[in-house]
């Protein structure tokens, strides 16, 4: 087995008994193609925070947009940036 990876080890962080019986992280494929995520910041520190959209685009399938609103985190992204834009998320989230 694997170390924990950086989603993985927030989303213990955010287990405390309640939290993870209502709310979660969803993550789908979409047909650009590529990646959606959302994270749910209800009850976290974040639950409040509203992220105007930020746009990471390098060339075709090489993408990231991520914003917070309606106390969620939304990420989309390209193919191979899935990793790259959940490590943004867990920066993001532990910043003040």
């Amino acid at each position: 087995m694997g170390s924990p990876s950086i989603l993985e080890q927030w989303y213990l962080r955010q287990c405390n008994g309640e939290w993870e019986h209502g709310f979660g992280v969803e993550i789908s494929t979409i047909d650009n193609p590529g990646w959606s995520a959302s994270i749910d910041l209800h009850d976290t520190p974040k639950q409040e925070v509203v992220l105007t959209r930020v746009k990471i685009d390098r060339e075709h399938g090489n993408w990231i947009h991520y914003w917070a609103e309606k106390q969620k985190f939304q990420i989309r992204c390209g193919p191979l940036n899935l990793s790259e834009a959940l490590e943004i998320f867990v920066q993001w989230f532990d910043s003040h």
